[in-house]
């Protein structure tokens, strides 16, 4: 069964944290991986439902994180 829109995924993005810790802004990360500020906020704010994983990738790469530093469980 999958969770309604409003439900929560029980996976938390960590994107602010990590921008914060590196000085970087929404917009910049952005500019480095090609991906809008929208569908950037969308997943900041742990709205997403789904991400690719070549984007997964590029934001990875961007920030210098592994994957687990940016998405966690959140029980």
């Amino acid at each position: 069964m999958t969770p309604a829109d409003d439900e929560p995924t029980g996976v938390h993005c960590r994107l602010d944290e990590l921008l914060a810790e590196r000085g970087m802004t929404l917009t910049r990360l952005s500019e480095l991986v090609g991906v809008s500020i929208v569908n950037l906020s969308i997943l900041k704010n742990d709205r997403a439902r789904a991400i690719r994983y070549s984007t997964l990738s590029a934001i990875c790469r961007a920030l210098d994180c592994e994957i687990g530093d940016l998405l966690v469980r959140a029980d």
